[in-house]
């Protein structure tokens, strides 16, 4: 189905790929450098549990990210791609340039 895609919406689809493809390998390597820690003393062991609160917090952000672009993409493939998930009405292409793949127009993300 989108193999007709109008050229901005492919442009758009072809950046939330590249991002997802960045954010997967980003999460990724949160996980292995959150599983590869070894507590040596308390002080260090504290400095490393800092550093994790930080690192988990960016995890956690990259999943989000990843979760509205998966959908953004699968509203590309229905068609769907561009129009209101609450309302209905199509979003201004310059949100849509700013953030590819938020599902709402500007009234109904305030």
């Amino acid at each position: 189905m989108t193999a007709h895609l109008d050229p901005s919406v492919a442009a758009r689809k072809a950046t939330m790929e590249a991002r997802l493809a960045d954010l997967k390998a980003r999460l990724s390597a949160i996980e292995e450098e959150l599983d590869s820690h070894v507590e040596r003393d308390w002080e260090e062991a504290a400095v490393e549990r800092e550093g994790d609160e930080v690192l988990e917090a960016t995890g956690v952000s990259s999943q989000n990210e990843i979760r509205m672009i998966e959908a953004a993409l699968r509203r590309v493939d229905e068609g769907e791609y561009g129009f209101c998930g609450k309302c209905g009405a199509e979003i201004a292409p310059e949100r849509l340039d700013a953030v590819p793949y938020t599902p709402f127009c500007r009234t109904c993300a305030t």
